[in-house]
């Protein structure tokens, strides 16, 4: 080798050393990790929260969550049922009331029919009762008599059918049940009370078949 060489090869090295040293701080650049405390997006640090917090549940959590749904949903369903029992409650209150009116209506619809029925049926047997009293009074129902049997079970089965007869001499008036034919001014009466009876009065009941016809005894002026 000459020395001319040497100077050329020489002369080269600071060459390549400058390209290295250039390049060197270049790949030093690129080598540079990024700073770990730089702020991040948001949204990515949210999802992350919420990854976590799913993370950190336990099966006894999510069996605890399940049992409360379920005890909620039991809640409300045994509400409900409560309240369509008390609904039905209500309802079947109300139709035994309206039966037991309607049961009470009809009992006292039957009476009213009952006894108008018998009274239809004693009314015709009044003029007969009539007759017969006319007869006792003329002494014709001799006692032992075959008439005066038959004139006893006919009366027996009047009695049967509820009918009474009221008005009597000494009784005092009532207008509401005796009809007064003649009033006769009497010395030492107060108040006025029945003198005669002229036709008996028959009842059925709370029924008035017939008022009794009487002489009313006033007080004399």
């Amino acid at each position: 080798m000459t020395d001319k060489n040497f100077d050329d090869n020489s002369a080269e090295v600071p060459g390549e050393g400058s390209d290295a040293q250039a390049s060197g701080p270049a790949s030093q650049n690129h080598d540079v990790p990024q700073n770990s405390d730089a702020p991040q997006n948001p949204d990515s640090a949210e999802a992350a929260a919420a990854e976590g917090s799913d993370d950190d549940l336990t099966v006894d959590d999510i069996l605890n969550a399940e049992q409360i749904d379920e005890a909620a949903s039991e809640d409300g369903s045994d509400a409900g049922i409560a309240d369509a029992e008390h609904a039905l409650l209500v309802d079947l209150k109300r139709l035994t009331a309206e039966y037991a009116n309607y049961r009470r209506r009809t009992e006292e619809q039957r009476h009213v029919e009952v006894d108008r029925a018998k009274g239809e049926a004693a009314k015709g047997l009044l003029p007969v009762l009539d007759d017969l009293d006319r007869a006792q009074q003329h002494g014709d129902l001799v006692e032992g008599s075959a008439f005066a049997v038959i004139a006893g079970k006919l009366r027996a089965v009047v009695e049967r059918l509820g009918v009474v007869a009221y008005g009597a001499a000494g009784d005092e008036f009532d207008p509401q049940q005796h009809e007064a034919i003649f009033q006769q001014p009497t010395p030492g009466a107060t108040t006025s009370t029945i003198l005669e009876v002229v036709e008996v009065g028959y009842r059925l009941g709370d029924v008035e078949l017939r008022p009794a016809k009487v002489v009313v005894a006033v007080p004399a002026e």
